[in-house]
């Protein structure tokens, strides 16, 4: 039986295809790395099931704050991609935070927390906020009043921590927050089906997207499981950004490491679910992601992309958002006359 040329043709071209597609993918997988259905331990030890509930009511207590008015959802908002949605967060006594809250979803993946990578581990990230002036404004000592206060949270803490002597402790909520945070996974995007051999999971527009920020570089800085958060790397490696997006008082790592190569050196974003979390950069004063991406291929690449080639990516990282996960709000226990008044 004779094949017509056309027939013929048409053939090869899918065979073409499908071996590019295959190329792509390929590459792909030695770069990034799919999110995992369920996160089960965290720093070699399993997360217990009492940890992670308590941790969950914790999330939401606004009484972990001097004022009893913010808790950790306030600027890590789980309907809102786990930021604000603001350019930095306002905090006690409506101070206006230095820097853009990073969103906490993923981020047990991160190599460690925080602009600056301060914090080794969600669990030193949880203190944090609780204790600084401008966030919660709060001491270890008074949230451990406010804990031990509550009858159903001691009993709960003993739950959690059976085998310490004293469970209601500043590191015990850190860790029981830490615990919560690690189920704080969005698995299932499309670019991760595309990883896991869905050819269809992306369009021809992603796909290019996919290309482009692999062949221009992107990837230096933006790579692994959650495509970024694994490394530190100045603002403005060939151009530096202009003072309203890379303001000059803040010099990134450089407050942790007091090293002068490390001045406006800044963990590399993690881009999951990044079309959910405008406004972008430690500043947050650029709101539209194809701007952001353009930025990055002036400061970071030093090469102005073309409106298709940034229209392409960022298609490409819109691919990024996953499954979000589904949290009820809790409903938590009340407060007692030895609770600690709010300031």
């Amino acid at each position: 039986m004779r094949c017509s040329v056309p027939v013929l043709l048409s053939g090869l071209m899918l065979i073409s295809n499908m071996a590019h597609a295959d190329e792509l993918r390929e590459r792909a997988n030695a770069i990034f790395k799919p999110i995992p259905a369920k996160v089960t331990e965290v720093r070699g030890k399993a997360v217990s099931p009492d940890q992670a509930q308590l941790g969950h009511k914790l999330w939401f207590d606004p009484r972990l704050s001097r004022s009893h008015v913010i808790s950790c959802n306030t600027c890590h908002n789980l309907s809102l991609g786990g930021g604000d949605n603001v350019t930095t967060s306002i905090g006690h006594g409506w101070q206006k935070g230095p820097r853009n809250s990073p969103t906490v979803l993923n981020a047990v993946f991160n190599a460690a927390q925080f602009w600056d990578g301060r914090a080794e581990d969600l669990q030193a990230q949880a203190k944090g906020p609780v204790q600084a002036g401008v966030e919660m404004n709060n001491t270890p000592e008074r949230v451990v009043a406010t804990l031990k206060s509550i009858p159903e949270y001691a009993n709960e803490f003993k739950q959690a921590f059976p085998n310490d002597k004293d469970p209601v402790s500043f590191d015990n909520m850190a860790y029981a927050l830490e615990a919560f945070e690690v189920s704080l996974i969005t698995p299932d995007a499309p670019f991760d089906r595309y990883l896991k051999g869905d050819d269809t999971a992306l369009d021809a527009k992603q796909k290019e997207g996919l290309a482009l920020f692999m062949d221009t570089g992107c990837t230096a800085c933006h790579s692994g499981v959650n495509v970024g958060g694994q490394g530190y790397f100045p603002f403005g490696v060939i151009k530096k950004p202009g003072a309203e997006i890379l303001p000059a008082g803040d010099k990134g790592r450089f407050t942790v490491t007091n090293t002068a190569t490390d001045e406006y050196v800044f963990r590399a974003a993690p881009l999951r679910n990044v079309e959910l979390t405008p406004p972008y950069f430690h500043s947050g004063e650029v709101w539209d992601l194809e701007q952001a991406v353009a930025i990055m291929g002036d400061s970071q690449l030093g090469r102005t992309l073309k409106e298709d080639e940034v229209g392409a990516i960022a298609a490409f990282l819109r691919s990024l958002t996953g499954e979000q996960p589904h949290v009820a709000y809790p409903v938590l226990p009340a407060s007692t006359s030895n609770t600690p008044r709010p300031e």
